[in-house]
């Protein structure tokens, strides 16, 4: 009798699971997504925007996304790859300059235009709205979790350093996008491309005499131990920026559940944009405080000086407009756009 109650229980609930089918089928689901970068860990963005972010998405997401971090192209390739592991599901989530891979991305580079951008948390959140704007298609194969920018960009150099326009004459300096590279050209200097991982190999080497980059990865690179000078730029826009995305492998965001996808969705966009502009902003201090700590020469040129440096670059936005209009875009537009959404967050100039 004892034998038939405890098949008759057994029967009861492999029948009840049978007909209720799996409890919550959406809540069941687990993902796991790794994340590539090209930076180490201790840099401002590895740290301070990726590392919480991912924190933040997996606690709203009650623990069912998780995330692996890979820094400094822990997987494999070079920075220039990083955006196509995105598009083709190598890894799931990357943080790249779309400016790795020059012309590939040419709307991007509004915001790498000479003397465009003011801070990288304003100039971030005019980037995403841009984005929003002219740019859905470019990057119409990965889904798009942020674009931002850097902070105003600047000159560090080997020796007495650059005080005036004509001492970069000659120097070899490293560039990080095609804008970048052209400006460096059209102020005299000898451009030489890499990504930034492999500019303090360079530098230590006398490959280059210096590079262009924000204060905020001087730090991390050791770029004051390699340099001697630092030159920045009086007025409210800055000599240059790079452009940024933090995008996703698109068949994986499509392959969530729609909870988990709003889960994503509320740590993406304008906001999240802003967040790590402002990181990159706050990340500047340190590479200062490290600069001026090694004894560093800390050059600012003023706004007279600034002004010869305006002039010379000039004519690379009017070939940048003419590039886009011969692409079906309308340059001077975007031009304009991007400077009032700039102006909308940070200011007139």
């Amino acid at each position: 009798m004892t034998s038939f109650f405890k098949t008759l229980c057994a029967t009861a609930v492999v029948a009840t699971a049978a007909f209720a089918g799996p409890a919550g089928p959406a809540a069941a689901q687990e993902v796991t997504l790794r994340i590539h970068q090209f930076l180490p860990p201790q840099a401002p963005v590895p740290k301070n925007f990726i590392a919480p972010w991912a924190e933040k998405v997996e606690k709203e997401s009650g623990g069912r996304i998780k995330f692996e971090l890979y820094p400094a192209m822990q997987l494999g390739g070079k920075p220039p790859a990083l955006y196509d592991q995105a598009r083709d599901g190598v890894v799931d989530i990357v943080w790249t300059l779309p400016g790795y891979t020059p012309g590939r991305f040419p709307g991007t580079e509004a915001f790498e235009l000479p003397f465009m951008p003011a801070s990288a948390e304003a100039t971030s959140q005019a980037a995403w709205r841009f984005y929003e704007k002219y740019l859905t298609d470019e990057f119409k194969d990965v889904h798009l979790i942020a674009m931002h920018v850097h902070g105003p960009g600047l000159l560090h150099v080997k020796g007495d350093g650059v005080t005036k326009l004509e001492d970069m004459q000659g120097l070899k300096l490293r560039g990080p996008t095609r804008q970048a590279n052209a400006l460096l050209s059209a102020l005299g200097a000898t451009p030489v491309g890499m990504p930034v991982p492999a500019m303090p190999e360079a530098l230590s080497k006398g490959v280059i005499d210096g590079t262009v980059i924000p204060w905020e990865v001087t730090a991390p690179l050791k770029v004051a131990e390699l340099v001697d000078s630092h030159t920045d730029f009086a007025g409210p826009r800055g000599l240059y920026t790079s452009t940024f995305v933090f995008a996703m492998n698109k068949a994986k965001y499509d392959s969530l559940p729609g909870d988990l996808k709003a889960v994503i969705d509320a740590n993406s966009g304008l906001e999240t944009s802003r967040w790590v502009g402002r990181v990159m902003d706050e990340g500047d201090a340190p590479g200062i405080a490290i600069a001026k700590k090694s004894g560093n020469k800390m050059i600012t040129l003023d706004e007279a000086e600034v002004a010869r440096w305006k002039a010379a670059a000039a004519p690379l936005a009017d070939q940048w407009i003419e590039e886009m209009n011969a692409k079906g875009y309308d340059g001077a537009a975007m031009v304009s756009d991007a400077k009032a959404l700039i102006a909308e967050y940070a200011g007139a100039e």
